[in-house]
Parts: C-alpha cells; structure tokens; sequence
C-alpha cells in the first residue's frame, strides 16, 4: 500500500539565491543578531548618556516606535524575524556551554500562564511608568532582558527565556500563528529514518558523553555541540504552528540531510485547520492578546483618563497604580476570559453537546487572531509606526551633533510621519476591516471542523459578536484623538 504523504509545500524560503545560504550558514543568525547587538548598544549608550527628554532619545523613538512598528510589518511578509535577530540570545551558546548540568524547567511553569501574567503586566507598567517617556527605564529593561536571558538560559537546559518567559516573544508567538511562512520538512520518511534527529538534538563533534539528549538518542555533552538543536524543543515533522517557534532556523543548519524548509503557506492555513493544543493556557493567551490590543490603544485617548480620575476619587488614592490596574485588570483580563467562556459555553448549549468548555473553547478562540493582530497592526503599524518613523532621522542627527563625531548640522525637528496624516485613519479602519473579515474566515471554517455539522452559523454567533464588537471598539477608539508619544513635532 502507498505511504500518504504530506503535499510538497509550494516555496522554500531557503532555496532563495544569497537569502538561502546565508540563513543556512552556520553564523547565519549571528549575522543578524550582531546588527541587532550593535542597535541595542546604541540605545543603551543614549538612554543612559543623552538627552532624558523621550522624543530626543534613540532609546525610546527607536524602542516604541520603530521595533513594534518594524516588527509587525515583518510578522506579514517574513514572519517572527524579530525572534530570529534576538540579540539577547546571543549569549546562548556561551550559557549552554555553562550549563553542562542543566536542569528541567519545573513541570508546573511548563505552559503559558506565567507568560500571560507577565504580558499582562507589562502592558499595565507602559501605563504606569509611562516607559515611552522614560530614557532610562527603556534602556533598564533592555538592560534586564540581557541579563535574565542569560541566566535562565545558563541554568536550564532548554530555552525558557524564549518559551515560557519573555512578553515580547509571546507578543511575537501569538502574532505569528498569521504569518506567510513556517518550518516544514520536504519529507517526512526522511526525519522518521534519521537515527540522530538533529534538528532537535543538534549536532555534535566527537567529545565527552555525560548527559542524555533530549529524544533518548544516546547521549552527549554540551562541550561538543556544533550546532544547536531547537531551544524551544520542536520537532520539524511535528510543527504545524508558530507558536514557540522563534525562527532561529538552528533545525535547519543541524538537519544533515538539508530536509528542513523555511516554507511558504496561507496565511490562515493555522488558525483555521486547529493546529494548536487544546489546552486552557493557550485559549487564554489568544483572548488576552486579543483584547490587550484594545486596552493598550484606550490608554492613549481621552476618556481612559477620564475613567482613571473617576476611579482615584472613588477610591482616595493618589497614586495611578491601583486605578490602571482595575481598567487594565477588566479589558485585558475579565471581559476576555469572561467574554470567551460565554461564548464557548453558549455555543456548547447551542449545539446541545457534553465536550468540555475547553474543548469547545479551543475550537472557536483561533478565529480571534487575525482581527487581533489586524489591530495591533494599525495601532504600532499604522498609528505609530507610519505615522512617526521619520522622527529617527533627526533624533540620530542630534545624536551625533550632540557627540561632534562627525557634522551633519542641527537636526530638523519637522520629520515625523511616513505618510499623511489624514491618510492613517483610513488606513487603519481597512486595516481591521480586513482582520474582521480574515477572522470570519478562520471561524466558518473551525464551525466545519465541529462533530455536528448541521448547527450552522448559530453555533458560531456568539463568536461572531465578539469579533464585531472588537472591530467596532476598536473603530471607537482609533477616530479619537491619540497621543503620539515619542514625538517632538509633528509634520
């Protein structure tokens, strides 16, 4: 009988001339991390030497401005290429060496629910310490992802910075279950042949053996690694979404049969087919990622100050915190998980089923993604991004008028936006438009995913109006006045 195989994906990012070797070449990353280390040392000089003044800083026009802007655009075309480029895990390699007798992370930090709570509380510390504003604390934190990076990674024996710790590449696993590429393996009987899974294990010289590798295949010592395996532990055969994946194509460079693809797929192929496990922390994630693009864009209008002042005289406090973390607690945690249980369990009784709430929940909440990434995509893309790029040219130039190192004259303080201004709230409504209208794809595709076929689109009405009352929310907020943030002048 004949093997069924997977279809042949229909483009390899790898066999691309120049893109291709250089991503397989062994230093390939360290390419593109050293450009990143060099941007980030940069942003830490000025932070900590220059002007404290935001819009006159690198560290913050180039952090709140240009990364998330950067980023999102390159979730569309290039996927998670900020995870690829990481420059705090650089260090890597030097801290595996290190930790010869790593250890497991504890089996109850193995998921998503210590990353939620430190997304969550990063969102409410922008607020609070106003970071956009504040040279130093940017530079701080830069400072502390290097450092916490290095350690975790030393102490462990896989990449737990990158999976279950840092905000910014659950920010970046999240946005790219969306995106156009992903790792594939030409063939699948060449991985289940292959005695020394590389892509995972990594590759090795001949060298001291004292410790096992991670799929039984004997075992090695960290000292006679070559290249890496995957630090997130992902089978190539096996992936079938980008969650954990940062791209750091390590799988490709180990695999010796040059069997692992960068490949091109649809966009919506993940989220609409349930590659994702169906597990409790992983819902959740979705529907706080979903909902943290509303309340990170309603803490830059009006009315959220208004709420804020109404809520310290409420409550005889002074002090910001305890005000921002009620609003932050309710659009970004509450109505979320509150809105999606309803609606997993208004569908389950819809469809008259017995499957359990995280099943039912597990099925629906994909569809959320693509509106919520469209959103972000307008807010750090549209708003921020296009709307103030051009403010890194002067704040460079005064950068180096400030330090004579070489003279290129007083910095025009006019350069602010890419595009026209009034061209952005357009821009931005399509925008989510088109997420809305993804996102009702990804759902009537799930809804036919369903055991029971005949319940139609009523199953998925309660969905449906989440996804229309995030769009029109979202419309709400963007035609109001924003604050720019991180922008001198404006021109």
């Amino acid at each position: 009988m004949a093997t069924l195989k997977r279809p042949q994906p229909r483009f390899d990012v790898l066999k691309i001339p120049v893109i291709g070797p250089l991503l397989r070449w062994r230093w390939g990353r360290l390419v593109f991390q050293t450009i990143l280390l060099l941007i980030a040392v940069l942003l830490l000089y000025d932070g900590f030497t220059g002007p404290q003044f935001a819009p006159e800083n690198l560290s913050t026009v180039v952090t709140w401005i240009h990364y998330r802007g950067i980023i999102v655009f390159g979730f569309l075309l290039l996927g998670n290429i900020f995870c690829m480029g990481c420059p705090f895990t650089i260090p890597r390699t030097l801290a595996k060496r290190l930790a010869i007798n790593g250890g497991r992370w504890p089996a109850f930090l193995r998921n998503k629910w210590l990353a939620i709570g430190l997304l969550f509380g990063f969102f409410w510390a922008y607020e609070y310490f106003d970071l956009f504003a504040s040279p130093l604390l940017t530079v701080w934190i830069i400072a502390g992802y290097f450092v916490a990076s290095f350690f975790l990674e030393a102490i462990f024996s896989e990449s737990v910075f990158c999976k279950y710790v840092c905000p910014l590449g659950t920010f970046n696993f999240v946005s790219s279950t969306v995106s156009p590429v992903q790792i594939s393996v030409e063939s699948r009987d060449v991985c289940s042949t292959c005695p020394g899974k590389e892509c995972i294990n990594g590759t090795t010289q001949m060298g001291t053996v004292d410790r096992p590798v991670k799929q039984g295949q004997g075992t090695i010592s960290l000292d006679s690694i070559q290249v890496l395996g995957c630090g997130t532990e992902l089978f190539a055969p096996q992936i079938e979404s980008n969650l954990d994946c940062t791209m750091c194509l390590d799988c490709v460079r180990a695999c010796p049969h040059e069997n692992v693809i960068l490949s091109v797929r649809n966009p919506l192929k993940e989220t609409s087919e349930g590659a994702w496990p169906q597990r409790w922390d992983i819902s959740i994630l979705v529907l706080v990622f979903a909902f943290s693009a509303l309340g990170n864009a309603f803490g830059m209008v009006g009315p959220v100050f208004e709420l804020e002042a109404a809520l310290a005289n409420g409550l005889n406090v002074q002090d910001e915190a305890l005000p921002l973390l009620i609003i932050f607690g309710v659009t970004n945690l509450i109505l979320p998980i509150g809105l999606g249980l309803l609606a997993a369990w208004l569908s389950r009784a819809i469809a008259n089923r017995t499957e359990s709430l995280r099943i039912t929940l597990a099925r629906f909440v994909p569809s959320l993604a693509p509106l919520a990434f469209s959103i972000w995509l307008a807010h750090y893309g549209g708003f921020h991004f296009l709307g103030s790029a051009a403010t890194v040219f002067p704040v460079f130039r005064n950068f180096m008028w400030d330090h004579n190192w070489f003279f290129l004259g007083p910095p025009d303080w006019t350069r602010a936006a890419v595009l026209p201004i009034n061209w952005l709230d357009p821009l931005e409504m399509v925008t989510i438009l088109i997420g809305l209208l993804a996102s009702l794809y990804v759902l009537n595709e799930r809804g036919k995913r369903a055991p029971n076929k005949r319940d139609g689109m009523l199953v998925q009405l309660p969905w449906m109006l989440i996804l229309v009352g995030l769009t029109l929310a979202s419309f709400w907020i963007f035609y109001l006045p924003m604050e720019m943030r991180g922008v001198a002048f404006t021109g």
